[in-house]
């Protein structure tokens, strides 16, 4: 018995001895304020290796006393070593990469941060895997662009493939759509901020109230269809705006940017931030209000919106973050016009009783746990609770406003998700790591929608009249549990493969009344009550070839899917009707292309794609028994897409003088050529015609030149003709259909610092050009939507 008791003394003492002489090494690595992400850190003699999280951050474990040498690897900044020495206590490092901009090394100087505004992702990000996938990533504080008002032209103009609705004055919505899908409301992207949803319903209706404020976005992530398998099955992929986070080294830092414009643009962007309680606490907040008028009549609009992030370390390897969003807007809509009144004066409003508002609440709260330098979990929970109501007169544009009540369609969304992700990374044959990612979700979305008759007065009265709406009344409860997996293959040091698996389950009910009316009878009340349940697996497969220059063959293969829900059928417009039979569409993203930088000073992005769509829906020119013509959405046929995007970007004068330059002179190129058509159709009125909302060519290009000081920036921005129904119909009496000519727009920018005072002016649609993007069937419309002509901006920043 002594025996054992001995034997157990000495192995608890063992195990204390080996405690005591095993320590950690961690840290954070920046570029002065910012974090940088996805930094390779090697740990010699053992050959460790790590890669920096979101928040910059490494940790290396179980590490006996000693000496030992750290190898910083990014592709922004080049390369740095460090030497630790490890004695008698865990060590905490600040690695500033900005201090390290004398040290030569293999031919690299490291001097500034990336001055490009254009990017890719890593093939690793945090818990997120995007090996062989086209991504890109837009870096807004190297953007020169009117941000007050989220310019959308001037924010994604380094975006191939990218459609965009200008119809918002104040940048209160985002309309994108990419590769021929319809812009409308960005609903054929998953729109993420941080990570999580900010849709009105990612599974029922995923359009988009809700822009985050482009003076308070870091970066934007787009992910395109390949996307699907981690992040939803949308054809369009993901847009993830990436907020940002209080300076790491300051206590407090405040920011204060003021702007006025014309007709009648103001806008107060005040934000605070910081890092406190022994720099564990990080923290941002900002608030902002804006309002204007346009250069049309009927269309003021005034907006606040509010934000908060706490992000706490518990831990060197736990994190947890809380974030909560508040936004609310109200704005009258001065509606669309017909062509001939476009024609003839695009500043007249012929509607004056339409309004619309929004209001927004979103609350995340997530975990990061790093199990050790190989191994993380993000657990990330989030509801929004929100509505918007519309009201207003929906009838055909080339009549007048009849008078009496107004129509109301007042929604509210109650959402909540949970998603949890699992990444690690693992020798592949004892050689190159291999990552490997699993993950699920939970979702429950509920939309409750109801349409009935609003006053008949003229100002912003969001209720019904009577007991109950005389349209319709509905709640469209919808459930989302999914199941995904991802693994990237790293065959050697420059080929990975990477195959992926998202297994659905969508079920969508709807229960509640609408009214069926008929010229010859009585208006019917009719009780629904429906469910849909469905599941499905997804299957995409990636490639990449990495060469020594820094650049890269890619290709990749996924599978998307888009549910049609029962709120996309019970709204009443008398310009637009939709097919009760709707099904669901399926389909799948092919890309494959060529990136990377050249010589530290030019990105180059060149691919091609395929975008299969089966049972499209879109819209039919028609007539209806009594000879009114409308907008018919039903599954059209299916669609091909097919192109060309090209992005090139580069600071010529950093190549002219080897870097040695304090000014620099960025251009870019921004070109896409696609071809889309209705296919497998026997419909004559469709076979062979374009798809609708899909600009055949698209051209942005741009010069900045400058210095830290001060900066200039020229845009041009042209896109091709297209249309608005799969008729491909020229004209329409009433405007919702027909085609939108081609048009080219410029932008001025210019800015300059002093000390902490940054001014930042510009005109935006420099030579007055006439245009629209949009024909809308509804709000904001109907009708043509005139995009905004010739303003100027000027915002005075304050900086402490």
């Amino acid at each position: 018995m002594k025996f054992f008791t001995l034997l157990i003394l000495c192995f608890c003492t063992a195990i204390q001895l080996h405690a005591q002489k095993s320590f950690s090494l961690s840290g954070t690595v920046r570029f002065g304020d910012d974090p940088v992400a996805e930094a390779l850190i090697y740990l010699y003699p053992d050959s460790s290796k790590q890669v920096t999280s979101d928040n910059g951050f490494f940790h290396f474990g179980s590490l006996p006393a000693g000496n030992y040498q750290l190898k910083i690897i990014t592709a922004d900044y080049g390369e740095l070593f460090r030497k630790v020495s490890v004695e008698n206590k865990n060590v905490k490092l600040d690695i500033d990469l900005e201090e390290g901009k004398s040290i030569r090394l293999k031919g690299i100087e490291v001097r500034s941060g990336n001055e490009l505004v254009s990017g890719k992702l890593n093939d690793v990000s945090g818990t997120s895997i995007y090996a062989g996938k086209k991504t890109q990533v837009i870096h807004l504080k190297n953007l020169n662009a009117n941000l007050a008002t989220n310019n959308t032209r001037q924010i994604y103009a380094r975006v191939p493939g990218l459609n965009i609705w200008e119809y918002d004055r104040g940048g209160l919505q985002l309309g994108i759509g990419g590769r021929g899908l319809s812009p409308n409301r960005s609903s054929n992207f998953n729109i993420r901020q941080n990570g999580y949803d900010i849709s009105a319903d990612a599974l029922g209706y995923p359009e988009s109230y809700y822009t985050p404020s482009s003076e308070a976005v870091d970066r934007i992530e787009i992910i395109r269809g390949a996307a699907s398998l981690q992040y939803g099955p949308q054809f369009g992929g993901l847009t993830n705006f990436v907020m940002r986070e209080g300076p790491k080294e300051k206590k407090f830092e405040f920011t204060t940017r003021q702007t006025a414009g014309s007709f009648g643009f103001f806008n107060s962007f005040n934000s605070i931030g910081g890092t406190i309680a022994k720099k564990k606490l990080n923290y941002y907040a900002f608030y902002q209000y804006k309002k204007g008028d346009d250069w049309r009549p009927n269309s003021h609009y005034d907006q606040h919106n509010a934000y908060i992030h706490l992000a706490y370390e518990l831990t060197p390897k736990l994190k947890i973050t809380g974030e909560y969003t508040f936004m609310h807007y109200l704005a009258q809509q001065p509606g669309g016009l017909t062509d001939a009144q476009f024609e003839q004066d695009a500043s007249q409003s012929v509607r004056k009783r339409n309004w619309f508002t929004v209001d927004w609440n979103l609350i995340s709260v997530s975990a990061d746990y790093t199990i050790n330098q190989h191994t993380r979990i993000n657990l990330r929970n989030y509801t929004l609770q929100g509505g918007r109501d519309a009201l207003g007169i929906l009838s055909y544009i080339n009549r007048p406003d009849p008078g009496g009540n107004r129509d109301l369609l007042s929604d509210r969304y109650h959402n909540f998700g949970s998603e949890l992700r699992f990444i690690h990374q693992y020798r592949l044959f004892g050689k190159e790591y291999s990552t490997i990612l699993l993950g699920t979700r939970a979702y429950s979305g509920l939309t409750i929608r109801k349409q009935g008759d609003g006053d008949a007065g003229s100002g912003p009265a969001f209720s019904f009249t009577g007991t109950e709406p005389s349209e319709s009344d509905y709640r469209f409860p919808g459930l989302n549990l999914a199941g995904f997996a991802e693994n990237i293959f790293q065959i050697n040091k420059h080929w990975n493969i990477t195959p992926g698996i998202r297994i659905e389950h969508i079920n969508t009910k709807a229960e509640g009344y609408y009214y069926k009316t008929n010229i010859f009878v009585a208006s019917q009340k009719i009780t629904e009550s429906k469910e849909n349940p469905r599941s499905f697996a997804l299957l995409g497969i990636g490639s990449s070839w990495k060469f020594d220059n820094g650049t890269e063959i890619y290709g990749n293969i996924s599978q998307n899917y888009r549910s049609i829900n029962f709120n996309d059928i019970r709204v009443v417009n008398a310009n637009a009707r939709v097919d009760p039979n709707l099904k669901d569409e399926t389909g799948y993203n092919a890309d494959l292309g060529y990136r990377g930088t050249y010589w530290g000073w030019l990105y180059v992005d060149a691919s091609v794609f395929y975008l299969k769509y089966n049972d499209r829906i879109g819209s039919i020119f028609t007539r209806d028994t009594n000879f009114m013509t409308y907008r018919l959405r039903t599954n059209v046929s299916d669609s091909r897409n097919r192109g060309l995007e090209l992005l090139a970007e580069g600071n010529i004068l950093k190549a002219l003088t080897h870097g040695k330059s304090k000014y620099k002179l960025n251009v870019y190129v921004n070109y896409s050529l696609i071809s889309a058509r209705y296919i497998n159709t026997k419909n004559t009125a469709i076979a062979n015609k374009l798809v609708e909302n899909v600009p055949p060519s698209l051209l942005r290009t741009g010069i900045s030149f400058g210095s830290p000081r001060f900066n200039i920036t020229w845009q041009y921005s042209y896109q091709a003709k297209q249309y608005s129904d799969a008729t491909n119909t020229e004209i329409t009496p009433t405007a919702v259909d027909g085609a939108i000519p081609a048009f080219s727009v410029m932008d001025l920018s210019l800015s300059y610092n002093w000390r902490h005072f940054t001014i930042f002016t510009g005109v935006n649609n420099l030579l007055n050009a006439k245009y629209f993007t949009r024909r809308a069937d509804g709000y904001p419309g109907p009708g043509i939507i005139p995009a905004d002509r010739r303003n100027i901006y000027c915002t005075l920043q304050f900086k402490l």
